[in-house]
C-alpha cells in the first residue's frame, strides 16, 4: 500500500464525507492491531502506529518495565465466588528490570521499551483492513449525519416524494433518507400515486443499527395541527394560538383556536380571505371534514362552540368535578350535535375534555314525567 496514496485519498474521502482523519486513523490502528495479532501469532505487547503525516504504518512490540511479575489478584465477590482481577499491565507487556538492564543500564522501573517488528508483507494485510475501516467509517458518519438532520423533526410535518411500495407500506424520500408510511396511517379513502409529492407528519424518529428508523402518518391529529402552521401566518407569529386538535381521520376534525390581538378573529383568521387558507387545508385532508371551534375558558360557551355545526345549543354544567356536561338542543339539531355514528359528540367530549350528553327538551320533558 503506497503510503502517499493512501494519505491523499483519505483526506479527500474524509473532507467530502465530514469524517475526523483522526477518528478513522484511530480506528485503522485497533482493526491492524487486531489483524497482526490473528495473522502472524502475536500476543497481547503489540500496537500499531500509522504516522499523520506520511502514512507509514509501523507494528510496535512494547515492554513495561516491572520489578516482578504481575498476574493479577483473586477476591470474592458479594455471594462469595472467586473473581479474578486482571493486572493493569498485561502479562505478555511485563519485562523484569534485571533483563530490561541488560539492554539498557539506564532504564528505570515503569518505562517501556519499544521495537518496530512490522512484518515485510503487512502492506497486504493493511490495505485490506484500510478498505474495511474506510466503508465502515463511512457508513456511520453517513447514518450519524442523517440521523442528526432527522432527530429533532419528530413531531414535524415535511415534503418528500413517494419512491417505493410494498404490500403494507409506502416509503417516502424524504432528502437525505426515507421515512416509511404505513397504509394504516394513509387517510382512509385518498390514493396516491409513485413519485408524486406528499406531506407527512414524523411521529417517531429512531436510531437503529441500519440507521435512523423514521415513521410517517397521515391520520395523526398532528398531521392536521402542523396543516393549519404551515398555512396560518397568525399562528406563527402568536396572534393567534391553537388550543387543542382531535380527529378522526377521514371524517371529522375540530380544531379550537383563540386569539391574543381583540381585533383579530381566530376563526376568520383560519379561514382567510374567500376561504384560501381552509380551502387548502381541506385538499390536503382528501374530504375531511373541519370545524373551526372558538376556545373559552368558560366551559358552557366552549362545549356550545364544540358541539357545531349544531346550532342553539343550551349547555348546563351537571358537575365540575367528574366534568359532566349536559348540551339541549333543538330537534332539527339533534342529529347535527350527535353526528353520523356518535363522530361529533365524540370529538366534542374530547376536545373539550367534558363527558358531554345531548338531548332534546322534548326527552328532558319526558323523562321528567316519568
Amino acid at each position: 500500500m503506497n503510503a502517499k496514496e493512501f494519505m491523499k485519498a483519505l483526506e479527500h474521502i474524509t473532507e467530502e464525507k465530514g469524517i475526523s482523519k483522526d477518528f478513522v486513523l484511530d480506528a485503522m490502528e485497533q482493526a491492524l492491531t487486531a489483524a497482526y495479532k490473528k495473522n502472524f501469532g502475536s500476543k497481547t505487547n503489540v500496537k500499531v502506529n500509522i504516522d499523520r503525516e506520511t502514512g507509514n504504518i509501523k507494528v510496535i512490540s512494547y515492554y513495561v518495565v516491572v520489578d516482578d511479575f504481575d498476574d493479577g489478584t483473586e477476591t470474592t465477590d458479594e455471594e462469595g465466588n472467586i473473581v479474578r482481577i486482571p493486572p493493569e499491565i498485561n502479562v505478555d507487556a511485563q519485562i523484569l528490570l534485571e533483563e530490561a538492564r541488560e539492554k539498557d543500564p539506564t532504564i528505570q522501573i515503569g518505562d517501556t521499551i519499544e521495537e518496530e517488528v512490522t512484518p515485510k508483507d503487512f502492506g497486504r494485510v493493511a490495505a485490506g483492513i484500510a478498505k474495511q475501516v474506510l466503508t465502515q467509517k463511512i457508513r456511520e458518519a453517513e447514518r450519524s449525519q442523517i440521523m442528526e438532520e432527522f432527530r429533532d423533526k419528530q413531531g414535524e410535518m415535511m415534503m418528500g416524494m413517494l419512491a417505493m411500495e410494498d404490500q403494507k407500506n409506502y416509503y417516502v424520500d424524504l432528502g437525505k433518507s426515507r421515512g416509511i408510511l404505513p397504509k394504516s396511517e394513509m387517510i382512509p379513502g385518498e390514493v396516491v400515486k409513485m413519485g408524486s409529492s406528499i406531506r407527512v407528519y414524523l411521529t417517531k424518529v429512531e436510531e437503529t443499527t441500519k440507521g435512523p428508523l423514521i415513521l410517517c402518518s397521515r391520520k395523526h391529529y398532528g398531521f392536521v395541527k402542523r396543516l393549519f402552521e404551515t398555512e396560518i401566518p397568525e399562528l406563527v407569529d402568536g396572534t393567534i394560538e391553537l388550543y387543542a386538535v382531535v380527529r378522526e381521520p377521514g371524517v371529522r376534525s375540530k380544531v379550537a383556536v383563540f386569539s391574543n390581538n381583540e381585533n383579530v378573529d381566530p376563526i376568520g383568521a383560519c379561514i382567510g380571505a374567500n376561504g384560501t387558507r381552509i380551502g387548502n387545508i381541506l385538499k390536503e385532508l382528501n374530504g375531511e371534514k373541519v370545524d373551526l371551534v372558538k376556545y373559552s375558558e368558560k366551559p358552557e360557551e366552549f362545549i356550545q362552540n364544540a358541539l357545531s355545526p349544531a346550532k342553539n345549543v343550551t349547555v348546563n354544567i351537571i358537575d365540575p368535578v367528574k366534568k359532566e356536561a349536559l348540551a339541549i338542543v333543538t330537534d332539527d339539531n339533534l342529529s347535527l350535535a350527535i353526528g353520523k355514528k356518535g363522530s361529533n359528540i365524540k370529538l366534542a367530549s374530547r376536545l373539550t375534555k367534558y363527558k358531554i350528553e345531548v338531548k332534546t327538551l322534548e326527552q328532558i320533558n319526558e323523562e321528567g314525567n316519568k
